[in-house]
């Protein structure tokens, strides 16, 4: 089994402008670094996620990050402890807060590439059940069979 993820941000400002001027310079950088951290297997990239995004999502203005990585380790090594944790930190700086999970992360059979609206169903499972087998978080995780790696 390999971990999905999918992650949403929503500009304060156009990509283009002042405000999100460093983090758009950024991002050719780190999806570099992650296509090249140990356990990264997949992002979903190019015209596809431009055209994908608005129509699945019903945002054309959201970023979404959407990957499949070896392991949990593995995408938490690359979210925190990389050169990208610097912008995580950051994030208020360029992105409004949601009031709900932005991120979601799901167990996917080795080879599968999901889809954005796949990704979005997870998302939504997460928002409206909190962390389950289906969808979670790095502070909640359950492993591929199912089980709550909190409770072992």
């Amino acid at each position: 089994m390999h971990l999905a993820q999918v992650n949403l941000a929503r500009p304060l400002g156009p990509m283009d402008g002042t405000t999100m001027s460093e983090f758009a310079r950024a991002i050719e950088p780190m999806n570099r670094l992650a296509e090249q951290s140990p356990g990264f297997v997949w992002r979903l990239q190019g015209d596809e996620v431009n055209r994908l995004v608005g129509r699945v999502f019903g945002d054309s203005h959201l970023l979404v990050n959407l990957s499949v990585w070896r392991s949990v380790d593995a995408l938490r090594d690359y979210t925190y402890q990389s050169g990208h944790a610097q912008y995580v930190r950051r994030r208020k700086e360029w992105f409004s807060t949601f009031g709900r999970p932005h991120y979601a992360l799901w167990w996917v059979d080795e080879g599968h590439r999901p889809s954005p609206r796949e990704a979005k169903q997870r998302l939504e499972s997460l928002q409206a059940h909190g962390p389950t087998p289906d969808a979670f978080t790095f502070t909640h995780v359950f492993d591929p069979s199912g089980l709550d790696a909190e409770a072992g």
